[in-house]
């Protein structure tokens, strides 16, 4: 290896953090290799979410406490459970590869060990984005709009992008625990409830009061109330501290995730080989 590297460094890549990077952008691109070989599971992974949307702005309805136009509310949330079920698709595709045994031929190679976990990230990141780009064009033909300015849609853009990375690690991490594809159905059958057990659909003000206490403190909920008022949306109201510090907590709860998920993670991987 240390001679291959070697060969390398006259090529002008000359240090490890450069490898590195040169490992990552390798296998990021075998991720994106993947979006033409595999174009219905992309195509469907797009269009998903958009069902969800329409449905529930127009089929199955909801909105209960919400004053206003019900579809100011639910796009945010909607965005806000698109990213946080991107843990999905992310588990999917590591069990893949750890069940054919792509992982461990990659580990074999000369190359970086973390770039596997790098590529991945960076490969599911600019598909969320895609996916984000997407839905946000579909909430805007459908009557949605945004009030608050331009920074400010930046700012909730990156509060949904920033719960997808967290997602992200979360997903790597139960991948390798989990180990196949088909155990990814049980975490499903975990994600939906906790992804309705929150403001995206209906406010808490309208629920039990139990219930809506435990789902003010959800981080989806968190991220869905400061992404409406990015937006300048109606909001679920309420004068609880989770509820008028949901901006803090949009940032608070994906850092804790990732600062729990990422080390455990890449401790799970390199644990692989022994």
């Amino acid at each position: 290896m240390s001679a291959i590297h070697g060969a390398g460094t006259a090529h002008g890549v000359g240090s490890r953090l450069g490898w590195a990077a040169v490992d990552s952008w390798t296998m990021t691109r075998r991720e994106l290799a993947r979006w033409a070989r595999q174009p219905v599971q992309v195509v469907v992974g797009l269009v998903f979410p958009v069902m969800m949307l329409l449905m529930f702005g127009y089929l199955i309805g909801g909105g209960r406490g919400v004053a206003g136009d019900f579809r100011a509310y639910l796009v945010p949330g909607m965005l806000t459970m698109t990213m946080a079920f991107g843990l999905e698709a992310t588990m999917l595709a590591v069990t893949q590869d750890l069940d054919k045994g792509v992982v461990d031929r990659f580990r074999s190679m000369p190359m970086n060990s973390g770039a596997v976990l790098v590529g991945r990230s960076i490969a599911d990141m600019l598909q969320s984005a895609v996916g984000l780009t997407v839905m946000i064009a579909v909430g805007y033909a459908i009557g949605w709009r945004t009030h608050e300015g331009f920074a400010s849609f930046l700012g909730a853009v990156g509060l949904l992008l920033l719960l997808r990375f967290a997602m992200l690690w979360v997903g790597i991490h139960l991948a390798m625990v989990a180990g196949r594809p088909e155990l990814v159905q049980a975490v499903q059958i975990l994600v939906w409830p906790l992804g309705f057990l929150s403001n995206a659909i209906a406010t808490p003000e309208s629920m039990p009061s139990w219930l809506g206490a435990v789902v003010e403190w959800n981080p989806m909920s968190a991220t869905a109330g400061a992404v409406r008022d990015l937006f300048g949306n109606p909001g679920a109201g309420g004068g609880s501290w989770a509820a008028t510090h949901a901006e803090l907590l949009a940032v608070a709860w994906p850092v804790a995730l990732i600062a729990v998920f990422s080390p455990l993670a890449v401790k799970r991987f390199r644990d692989l080989s022994r």
